[in-house]
């Protein structure tokens, strides 16, 4: 059935017979569709407001997600997202309605904190096959990010490429991708490249085969829309149509950052038949993970931590710590950040108010203790 000649326009835009199984099964378990005749589609665009693009491998059309579906995905864990294959039908006004989604393969999330008491789960992509991680060798060159971005990708169990932009601007180039290496589960490629250039595309051509998604993924100003547009030269004439908005601008001299921001995802067509989801910069990235995860994503120190004197180390001052002996010290400074970060959004609120009064108590005894030592 995958193979059949009218599903091939969806194979352009990625459709594969794991997905199609995947909507095989669901429809099996009792996915209720609530109109008559509902057509496949792929979402390329997605809106807070609940307004998406759909597209059918030939054209793109705007579409709302109807309320019965919206109040179930609240309840499941978050809004449509750009990757989704989706259940769509037009209503007697013409209007086109989503009135299922298709369980994702794969989802890419993150957290956002209020910066008080609320945590939220946003789906960034769905239903990708490799992430293209892109970081500029200039300012934007950041160990640390990067391994919170190598966490991303490990716990979403996708494989992941790292592509360092801007080689054209930076004379250390080589030096900075080896020490992007150092950082790097060793099945990761490290490409150094100039996203405007179409040696870009030839580096990645491996990736970009007919059928697959990529999501390509960053910090503001790390010249992931520049690598899109150098990356989609030809697809639906829609799309073609849309690719000048994809503008770039000028970065700023004192930071590297760029003066343009991309405010949503969009899925594009690659000449090979790949399909590339273009996301908005991260400022801030807070990884959907509990502590167990961020463990298994920094394999160097779960397979130290076997080493060391005591069971319950917790690589501080421990005698005998193995991880702090052959574990960079930045590195599991970081790997330690984020064990807290994922386990404070565990907690609940009356949890983090009560962790906050402990904290405030234990400073004012210090203070006094300083003080009496005076």
């Amino acid at each position: 059935m995958i193979d059949s000649p009218e599903l091939a326009p969806l194979r352009r835009i990625g459709l594969s017979a794991a997905l199609w199984g995947r909507m095989a099964q669901s429809l099996d378990a009792g996915l209720e569709v609530p109109c008559p005749e509902p057509l496949l589609r792929r979402i390329t665009e997605a809106h807070r407001d609940g307004v998406v693009a759909l597209h059918d491998g030939h054209a793109a059309r705007r579409a709302r997600t109807h309320p019965r579906l919206q109040a179930l995905l609240d309840v499941e864990g978050g809004p449509l997202a750009v990757g989704d294959w989706v259940l769509a039908a037009d209503d007697a006004h013409g209007d086109c309605w989503v009135h299922a989604r298709i369980a994702p393969l794969t989802q890419i999330a993150r957290r956002l904190h209020d910066g008080r008491d609320k945590v939220t789960r946003v789906v960034l992509v769905a239903n990708v096959d490799t992430v293209l991680l892109v970081m500029g060798l200039d300012h934007d060159f950041n160990l640390r990010r990067l391994e919170r971005y190598v966490a991303l990708a490990r716990m979403a169990g996708l494989p992941a490429v790292l592509v360092l932009t801007k080689a054209d601007e930076c004379a250390q180039a080589e030096r900075r991708a080896a020490e992007a290496a150092t950082v790097l589960p060793a099945e990761v490629p490290v490409l150094t490249v100039d996203g405007r250039s179409p040696a870009a595309a030839q580096a990645l051509a491996p990736w970009l085969q007919p059928g697959q998604s990529l999501v390509v993924v960053g910090s503001s100003g790390a010249g992931k829309s520049t690598l899109t547009r150098t990356l989609v030269t030809d697809g639906p004439d829609d799309e073609a149509g849309r690719l000048s908005l994809l503008r770039t601008g000028a970065h700023r001299a004192d930071d590297s950052r760029g003066r343009h921001t991309t405010t949503s995802s969009s899925l594009w067509r690659t000449p090979g038949g790949a399909c590339l989801i273009d996301t908005p910069g991260l400022r801030t990235l807070r990884l959907d993970a509990d502590p167990e995860d961020v463990a298994g994503a920094f394999d160097d120190v779960s397979r130290w931590a076997s080493h060391c004197r005591f069971r319950d180390c917790a690589h501080q001052n421990e005698p005998g710590c193995a991880v702090r002996e052959h574990v960079p010290a930045a590195r599991l400074r970081n790997f330690q950040k984020l064990q807290r970060e994922t386990a404070r959004d565990r907690m609940s609120a009356l949890e983090r108010k009560a962790q906050a009064q402990s904290w405030k108590v234990r400073t004012k005894a210090g203070r006094q203790r300083a003080q009496e030592k005076r």
